[in-house]
Formats: C-alpha cells, structure tokens, sequence
C-alpha cells in the first residue's frame, strides 16, 4: 500500500537531497493533518488487527488521499449480527481540532443512523453537552471504536436521532 510516509520519502529519493533544491521546499509542504494520518493510518491498523480484527475493515480507495477511507464493520454479536455496514470517513483540512466527517453509507434502520446515513455518536460532534465529543487528543482508532459500539455497547434507545428506529424496537424488539 502507497502511503503519504513512503511517497515523500521516494520523492526525496527522486530530487535529492532538499538542501541542494530551495525550490522544492515549497511544493514539498504537508500539512498537519497529513502528518498526523500518516502516524495514525499506523495506529489505525494496529488497533483494528489486536482489538476489533472480525467486526471492522479499512479500505483506502485511493492509496494517495490518507484522508478519506471506508470502514466496513460486520458486528458478531447484537440486534445487527451478520450485517455488513460500510462507513464513508473524510478527515477535514484542520483535523484533529476538528472532528472527521463520517458518513453510513448502507441504509440501517438504528435509532442512531438516519436513513440518509447521518451519525448520532457524540465523539463525532465537535461540541458536545456530556463532555464526551471530539478533543484534540482523540484519534481515527476512536473513531472506528465508536462506530463499531453504535452496534453493541452504544446502541442508544434513549436519545436516538432516528426516532421512528427506536419506537419500533421499543413496541417490537
């Protein structure tokens, strides 16, 4: 897999050294976030292998843009057992002050996913009233935490953004 770490260093291997090429400083420019994916795609992968290796898959569409991935989760266990679920994870230019943008891309009925695949999960919000939402010390490994969770521990029936979701397991589990 192409990675934003091997591409820079094979582009150094290509120019030469940066001191001999003042000008290539300039366009080799990465920003923060880059720098920061290219550290957590590792950890991201660590995670998914030692902790959630059955229920969760990354996928990089395209190996050059480290900021947006699919997740697939297929939870073992719950209401969802069986179900394949895939996630559309866009990392934002001022990530990680910034929460990603996720997407649920396969239609669910769950009380925390709309129909139009928008995500109730409160690390995920940029502000959050319980304290428990989006800091600059959270990861992409939370991220893929908090949604395999929105299947088994985070199932949440009580504040659900998808309410006719949440009736209908209420009056018929």
């Amino acid at each position: 897999m192409l990675t934003l770490a091997s591409k820079l260093k094979r582009d150094d291997g290509v120019r030469g050294p940066r001191a001999s090429n003042p000008a290539s400083d300039s366009t080799r420019r990465v920003s923060v976030r880059d720098k920061l994916l290219v550290k957590g795609e590792r950890d991201l992968y660590l995670h998914i292998l030692r902790f959630t290796v059955c229920t969760c898959k990354v996928n990089f569409p395209d190996p050059n843009k480290l900021h947006y991935f699919q997740l697939t989760v297929t939870p073992d266990e719950g209401y969802y057992q069986g179900g394949k679920f895939q996630f559309e994870t866009e990392v934002p230019d001022a990530y990680n002050m910034v929460p990603p943008k996720v997407k649920c891309l396969t239609r669910i009925w769950h009380p925390n996913i709309t129909e139009t695949g928008e995500i109730c999960l409160s690390l995920l919000r940029e502000h959050s009233i319980d304290g428990t939402g989006w800091a600059p010390t959270r990861t992409l490994k939370d991220v893929v935490w908090g949604l395999n969770s929105l299947f088994t521990d985070l199932l949440n029936f009580d504040d659900p953004l998808n309410i006719e979701a949440a009736e209908h397991h209420l009056r018929d589990k």
